[in-house]
């Protein structure tokens, strides 16, 4: 434990830990710091033997163990408390030192923090880090954003801790200037709500309409595992459904309470989609149907409300209604990465930020929550076309899609019909629906704009803003 170390890491909770000890496990000398000494201490007792650790108790000694440029790691919760730490180092560090900030921030608040930093000559690195705890231990989806010149200094180090694809690459890529960084994994946790909600929902289509139990189902999903819906989160799905209660041998699955919480990435996703006029109805349905499982007072009140019940299928027709439910919920998926990818090229516009849409598909291939087969092919289509303005728009995604409507429809009917609630899979088929449309019924929607505000619209056969006098004799004037 002597000598100056590559990089520190302050806030060893079990994420900061484990990165610690992922740095440490590639060869990296790290300092260890925390605001509890004993926590240190700890780490460097039951993981000692995994590399090189500096341990440190003061904020003085933590920066004086690391080498220049300094590379000092914040795992610390968002908002206020990284603030803090910010605040408590900064003074420490001279120019040309890097601050990198691994938790779950709002890209604001890192877009404020490097700009304020940046005056002070420090780098700041907002940095999206997913996989959760045995990812930051073995291997990370990194999603850096920040200065070029604090990316020359870190990036190696990142990319040797990161997850590597099926090809050998890192997981990891410079995603742009500022909050680029925060603002990607934002987004992919707002991905990350939508496959959950759509997977849950493709659950329950299976067992209120397809007749199967949880272990049954388990056993469909494993299968799936197998094909083209290859993916972390369906993998784990099958081991929770197979999963039966130690106290009361019934499936696990039914004695979680059904009400699910949230830490605010996906909101955020939906708020910052508002904010750019990106729709993202998937993510937003996802977000809400969370939001709506936590309202038990409102649902107990409407629990004896009338609707009709599903009735469930059997053998052939139950098998049948399967397939039918795996194309439903692959093509909602392309829908909700198409809007995800629209969002992060709307904020790299806004920004300014220079974000590569193949470069973000290739990083989340492994390590991450969201990391599926299919993220190769979304890789190649954007590096085919890196202007392509919509996954849908890529050829093979829209002949599967193409090919999977019928039943996707069928699904969907299916849950209205047996009062399912189906929100991700009906947003996804209504967004996919609306884009297809020669015309939309927005022009109804502009024109009574016009009626009750004189909002103004504009007409489909010639140039120009117009407004019809209403209220008068309903001449058409030019608004222009």
């Amino acid at each position: 434990m002597s000598g100056k170390a590559d990089i520190g890491v302050t806030g060893l909770a079990v994420m900061g830990s484990n990165l610690a000890r992922n740095f440490a496990r590639n060869g990296y000398t790290v300092a260890l710091h925390n605001r509890t000494a004993a926590r240190t201490r700890a780490l460097v007792a039951d993981h000692g033997d995994e590399g090189s650790f500096v341990a440190t108790e003061s904020p003085e000694d933590f920066v004086a163990a690391l080498e220049r440029p300094r590379r000092l790691m914040v795992m610390v919760k968002a908002g206020e408390p990284t603030d803090a730490v910010i605040r408590q180092f900064a003074p420490l560090l001279e120019e040309g030192d890097v601050i990198i900030d691994g938790g779950n921030a709002h890209f604001e608040d890192t877009r404020r923090r490097e700009r304020e930093l940046r005056e002070q000559g420090i780098h700041f690195v907002g940095t999206g880090i997913s996989g959760g705890e045995e990812g930051a231990l073995n291997g990370p989806s990194i999603m850096p954003g920040g200065s070029a010149e604090s990316w020359q200094s870190l990036g190696p180090m990142l990319e040797k801790i990161s997850a590597k694809a099926q090809d050998g690459s890192p997981c990891t890529a410079h995603m742009g200037p500022d909050g680029a960084g925060h603002y990607v994994k934002m987004v992919h946790n707002g991905i990350e709500y939508a496959d959950m909600q759509l997977i849950a929902e493709a659950y329950d289509l299976l067992r209120s309409v397809g007749g199967y139990s949880p272990a049954q189902i388990a056993e469909i999903f494993h299968t799936w595992n197998t094909g083209r819906l290859d993916s972390y989160l369906i993998e784990i799905t099958a081991e929770v459904l197979a999963h039966d209660d130690d106290a009361t041998g019934r499936p696990f699955v039914d004695i979680v309470l059904d009400q699910a919480e949230q830490k605010g990435t996906g909101r955020w996703t939906v708020q910052i989609a508002l904010d750019l006029g990106v729709p993202v109805s998937g993510i937003a349905e996802a977000v809400f149907a969370r939001s709506l499982s936590g309202h038990r007072d409102l649902r107990d009140a409407a629990h004896g409300l009338p609707g009709p019940r599903a009735k469930a299928l059997h053998g052939a027709e139950a098998a049948a209604f399967a397939d039918k439910v795996e194309q439903a919920l692959y093509a909602s998926k392309i829908v909700s990465y198409t809007q995800g990818f629209h969002q992060i090229q709307a904020g790299s516009d806004t920004y300014d930020w220079g974000v590569d849409l193949g470069r973000v598909a290739a990083i989340w291939r492994n390590g991450c929550i969201i990391r599926a087969a299919f993220l190769d092919r979304i890789t190649a289509a954007y590096r085919a076309r890196p202007d392509l303005p919509s996954l849908l728009s890529d050829r093979h995604f829209a002949e599967e899609i193409g090919a999977a409507q019928d039943d996707w429809r069928a699904v969907v009917a299916a849950a209205a019909a047996g009062g399912v609630p189906a929100p991700g899979f009906s947003a996804a088929l209504a967004y996919y629906d609306a884009l297809r449309a020669e015309r939309l019924p927005a022009a109804l929607t502009q024109a009574q704009r016009d009626f009750f505000g004189a909002h103004t619209y504009r007409r489909a056969d010639r140039d120009g803003v117009f407004h019809t006098l209403w209220g008068g004799d309903r001449r058409e004037v030019d608004a222009g």
